[in-house]
C-alpha cells in the first residue's frame, strides 16, 4: 500500500468516526433530554409531548447549542464541535460539514416518527362511537374546526397583517383537538363513558379528520407558490375522496387484511404487514399531491376496522415511543424564543399575536359545547373544555409548518404557546369543574 492511499484510508476513516459519533451523540442527547423532562411532566400529570418539547428548546436555538437544524443558520456549542473533532482527529470546521451533511438522516428518522404518530392517532379513532353520538359530535367538531379557523386567520390577515398562506396554516393549526390528551384525563376522572365524555371523543376523531385535511391542502398549495382556486377545489375533493375511501375500506378491507395476518408466521408480522399498510398510503396520499401525513392517518383509519387493532396498537406505541420522541425535539430545537423577550420592543406585536391565537383557540372550542341540540342534559362547559387542548395534534401541525418554511419566528413561537397554554389549561380547568360538578352532586345527595 503506498503513502498516500494510507493518508487517504486514514482520512475517510475519520471521517467515518466522527458520523459516527455526531449520529450517536444526537440521539444520546435527544432521548436523555426527552426523558429526564417526560419524567416531570409526568409527576406534574402534564402531557409528556411537553417535556420533549422543551427538551428541544434547551438543547437547540433557544438554549445550549448542542442539536440545531442547519437552517437555523446558527453556531454549534463549541463544547459540542471540539469534543468530536478531538476524538475523531478532524478539525472543527470539518465536523460542522459533516454535521450539516447527516442532518437530513436524523429528520428522516423524525418524519418516520411523524407518520407513526399519525398512524397511530388513527388507529385509535373509535369511529363506532364517532356515530353513537353522530350529530352531536359533528356539531361540536364542525364549529370547533370553523370557528377558531376563521377567527384565527382573518385575526391575523387583518390585525396583524400576516401574508395570506402563513395566516391560513395558523388558523388550521387551531382547529386540532389532542384525543389522547382528552381521553386521558375523561379517564382518570371517571367521566369518559358519560354522553359528554363520548360526545367530546366522537368530535375530536372528527376535529382531527377535517382538520388533517385543512393542512394537507394548505401545505400542498403553499408548495405550489400560488393561491388559486382550481388547484385548491381540485385538492380539496381529493381530499374528501381520499379520506372517504379510508373510512370504506375500514369496513372493507380489515377482514382482508386480518385473514393475511392469521396466515402469516414469520416473526413481526403484525408490525411489518401494518407498516406496509402505512407505507401504501402515504405513497398513495403524496401521488395525488397530498401530504403523506394525511396518508399515515388514513392508514390508521383503515387498520381501525381490523381484529388485529389492540396487537397493532402495542407493536406501533413502542415505535412512537422512539422517533416521535425525535419529531417532537425537533420541533423545540428550531425554536427562537428571544421573539417572545417582553423588554424587546421589536418583540411585542409577537406576544400580542401569541396572546390572540391563545384568546381565539379558548374560545372557539368552548363555544362549540354549546352548538348542539340535545334533549339531556349536558355540561356544556365540559364539553368545550374537552375539546381545547392541541396537544401533540397541534405539535405535528407546528412542526409540518416548520418543515415546510410557512411560518415566521413570531408566529411559529405564537403557535408554539397556543398550543402550549391550551395543552396546559385544559386539564387544569376540567378537573377543577368536574371537581366543583362532584361536590355539588355529594351536597344534593
Amino acid at each position: 500500500m503506498t503513502f498516500p492511499t494510507l493518508l487517504l484510508e486514514i482520512g475517510n476513516h475519520n471521517v467515518e468516526v466522527a458520523e459516527t459519533l455526531i449520529g450517536v451523540g444526537r440521539f444520546l442527547l435527544i432521548f436523555l433530554a426527552a426523558r429526564t423532562l417526560a419524567e416531570l411532566m409526568v409527576r406534574l400529570q402534564l402531557p409528556t409531548i411537553l417535556g420533549e418539547l422543551v427538551a428541544g428548546v434547551l438543547i437547540g436555538l433557544s438554549g445550549l447549542h448542542l442539536i440545531l437544524p442547519p437552517e437555523t443558520g446558527a453556531e454549534l456549542s463549541n463544547w459540542f464541535t471540539s469534543t468530536v473533532a478531538s476524538l475523531s482527529s478532524l478539525s472543527p470546521s470539518a465536523v460542522e460539514s459533516i454535521y450539516i451533511e447527516t442532518f437530513p438522516n436524523l429528520q428522516s428518522v423524525a418524519t418516520l416518527g411523524l407518520f407513526a404518530l399519525l398512524f397511530l392517532t388513527g388507529l385509535e379513532s373509535e369511529l363506532d362511537e364517532l356515530v353513537a353520538v353522530g350529530a352531536q359530535a359533528t356539531t361540536v367538531a364542525v364549529t370547533g374546526v370553523v370557528l377558531p379557523f376563521a377567527m384565527g386567520t382573518f385575526g391575523l390577515l387583518y390585525l396583524f397583517h400576516v401574508p395570506l398562506i402563513p395566516a391560513i396554516f395558523a388558523g388550521a393549526a387551531m382547529t386540532a383537538t389532542s384525543i389522547g390528551i382528552t381521553a386521558s384525563v375523561f379517564g382518570e376522572l371517571k367521566y369518559l363513558k358519560t354522553r359528554e365524555g363520548q360526545t367530546v371523543i366522537g368530535a375530536a376523531v372528527l376535529d382531527d379528520i377535517l382538520g388533517i385535511v385543512i393542512l394537507a391542502v394548505v401545505v400542498a398549495v403553499a408548495g405550489g407558490g400560488a393561491l388559486e382556486m382550481g388547484p385548491i377545489v381540485k385538492l380539496l375533493i381529493a381530499a374528501a375522496l381520499f379520506v372517504a375511501l379510508s373510512l370504506f375500506l375500514s369496513r372493507t378491507a380489515a377482514p382482508a387484511f386480518d385473514w393475511l395476518l392469521d396466515r402469516l408466521k414469520a416473526p413481526g408480522e403484525v408490525v411489518v404487514a401494518s407498516f406496509v399498510v402505512l407505507c401504501l398510503c402515504c405513497f398513495a396520499a403524496q401521488a395525488i399531491g397530498l401530504e403523506a401525513a394525511l396518508g399515515a392517518f388514513a392508514a390508521g383509519l383503515i387498520l381501525s376496522g381490523s381484529r388485529h387493532t389492540h396487537a397493532i396498537q402495542e407493536t406501533v406505541k413502542p415505535l412512537v415511543s422512539l422517533f416521535a420522541t425525535i419529531f417532537f425535539v425537533l420541533i423545540g430545537t428550531s425554536m427562537d424564543l428571544s421573539v417572545l423577550n417582553p423588554m424587546d420592543p421589536a418583540n411585542r406585536p409577537g406576544l400580542v399575536m401569541a396572546a390572540f391565537l391563545l384568546v381565539v383557540a379558548i374560545i372557539g372550542k368552548v363555544a362549540a359545547g354549546w352548538t348542539y341540540v340535545s334533549k339531556e342534559k349536558t355540561n356544556r362547559l365540559v364539553v368545550g373544555l374537552g375539546m381545547m387542548p392541541r396537544g401533540e395534534v397541534g405539535l405535528i401541525f407546528l412542526g409540518l409548518g416548520t418543515q415546510a418554511g410557512l411560518l415566521t419566528p413570531a408566529l411559529e413561537a405564537a403557535i408554539l404557546l397556543m398550543v402550549i397554554g391550551t395543552t396546559f389549561l385544559s386539564p387544569i380547568l376540567l378537573r377543577l369543574v368536574l371537581s366543583r360538578e362532584e361536590k355539588l352532586a355529594e351536597q344534593l345527595a
